[in-house]
C-alpha cells in the first residue's frame, strides 16, 4: 500500500510538472487582444429636467358641447294618403326573396291555367300564376303571356306614402 501511495504521489508531481510549461503563446494572445482599441459606447443621454405645463384653456369652447347651432325644422307639406299601401299581414312568398332583376322568365307551363315559370338565383324553378308575388317591392303578378310578365308593385314615395308602378320580367332566351 506504501508502493502504491508513493506511486500516485509521483504521478501527480509529474502531471504538476507538465503543467508549469512555458505559456508564452498564451501570454501573448492575451496581452495582443487587450492591446487593440476598445469601442467606445456611448454615453447615456442626459434626460431633460420635467417642464410643468399649465392648461390655460378655461376661455376657449368646450370640447364636449355640439357645435351645429341649431336650425329649426321646415314644417314638411301634409301628404295626402292615395289610401296605397303593402300587406304587412300576408305571408310572403318563395320568389318575393329576390330583387326582380335577379329573377329569369323561362317559360308558360299550362295546366287548367297558364303557369309563369321563373328560374330564382339559386336555380330552382317556381310555377307562379296571376295574383303571385315576387321581388322585393311587393311586386303582384297582372298577367302572363309568352313574352313576359306584368307586375304592379308598391314602393316607397319620398318620406311617407306608397305608390303604384308597373314593371315587367321579360322572358329570356334557354340554350
Amino acid at each position: 500500500m506504501i508502493n502504491g501511495l508513493k506511486m500516485s504521489m509521483l504521478v501527480i508531481i509529474f502531471c504538476l510538472a507538465g503543467c508549469q510549461q512555458e505559456k508564452d503563446d498564451l501570454n501573448a494572445y492575451v496581452a495582443n487582444i487587450k492591446a487593440q482599441q476598445k469601442s467606445d459606447i456611448p454615453p447615456i443621454p442626459v434626460m431633460k429636467p420635467y417642464e410643468k405645463f399649465e392648461y390655460a384653456a378655461a376661455d376657449l369652447r368646450d370640447p364636449f358641447l355640439p357645435t351645429v347651432v341649431d336650425v329649426p325644422e321646415i314644417a314638411a307639406e301634409p301628404e295626402f294618403d292615395n289610401g296605397i299601401s303593402p300587406d304587412t299581414n300576408r305571408r310572403k312568398e318563395a320568389l318575393e326573396a329576390f330583387a326582380l332583376s335577379q329573377l329569369q322568365y323561362v317559360g308558360t307551363l299550362e295546366q287548367d291555367k297558364i303557369w309563369a315559370l321563373v328560374r330564382a338565383p339559386d336555380g330552382v324553378i317556381h310555377r307562379v300564376q296571376v295574383g303571385n308575388y315576387m321581388g322585393q317591392s311587393h311586386g303582384r303578378i297582372t298577367s302572363i303571356s309568352e313574352t313576359g310578365l306584368t307586375l304592379n308593385e308598391i314602393v316607397p314615395k319620398g318620406n311617407s306614402g306608397f305608390i303604384e308602378r308597373e314593371t315587367s320580367v321579360s322572358a329570356v332566351e334557354v340554350n
